[in-house]
């Protein structure tokens, strides 16, 4: 029987050779990746906290005999993903890094906290919005948002701000990972590309694609 933790991830067979570990952003949950599609069988957090997902994850590929994995790490996922690879580089098959930043402010998050307490579905509405490079490609995740709009936890939303406080991506911690993508939108109005850019100078093995037409979001 599986346990808690373990339950908290969902497995889905592609018919892939390898399996990759797709994990959210902020304000999003593994619905988020519904479009997605990449070469790769489909581990999905389910029950995703940031501040749990690496004792989360090790339980859950313990108890599934995986000892290879790639990890997809897209805006606050990126920190994640960074963060386990650097502590299990033996585990890492590849580390996809998309929509990432070198990290956040306190006077970003300070006032991002500000804006959800006084409207909460008004600045999640603006962060989605600007998620997009133009609307058409919101519209493809219209339900979806107005979901997250409603039933977003703001405790759920503040822990993540919070994890943002005490998490960098540190280069030097992913020398010896020898395959890194880095993805980033052209338009990415969330996360300066220019900080992207900067990560793949620090990580020479890294590649980096930039995706024309897109911003935060781009599949």
């Amino acid at each position: 029987m599986l346990s808690a933790k373990a339950a908290a991830f969902r497995r889905i067979n592609r018919s892939k050779a390898r399996t990759v570990v797709l994990i959210p952003g902020w304000a999003t949950d593994y619905r988020i990746f519904d479009l997605l599609d990449i070469n790769f069988n489909y581990i999905l957090p389910i029950d995703f906290s940031p501040l749990h997902f690496e004792e989360n994850l090790l339980d859950f590929l313990e108890e599934n005999s995986i000892n290879k994995i790639s990890l997809f790490g897209w805006s606050l996922g990126g920190f994640a993903a960074a963060k386990f690879a650097s502590r299990h580089k033996e585990m890492i098959d590849e580390l996809i890094l998309t929509g990432i930043r070198e990290g956040y402010s306190d006077e970003e998050i300070a006032e991002t906290k500000d804006r959800l307490n006084k409207n909460k579905k008004g600045r999640l509405y603006k962060f989605y919005s600007q998620s997009f490079y133009k609307k058409e490609q919101m519209g493809r995740f219209k339900g979806l948002i107005r979901e997250y709009c409603s039933d977003m936890d703001r405790d759920h939303l503040f822990e993540g701000l919070d994890y943002f406080k005490e998490v960098k991506i540190d280069p030097e911690s992913l020398k010896d990972i020898e395959k890194i993508e880095i993805i980033h939108g052209a338009y990415d109005k969330i996360a300066p590309i220019e900080e992207a850019r900067n990560l793949k100078e620090a990580l020479p093995q890294a590649e980096f694609t930039v995706i024309e037409d897109a911003g935060h979001i781009w599949w």
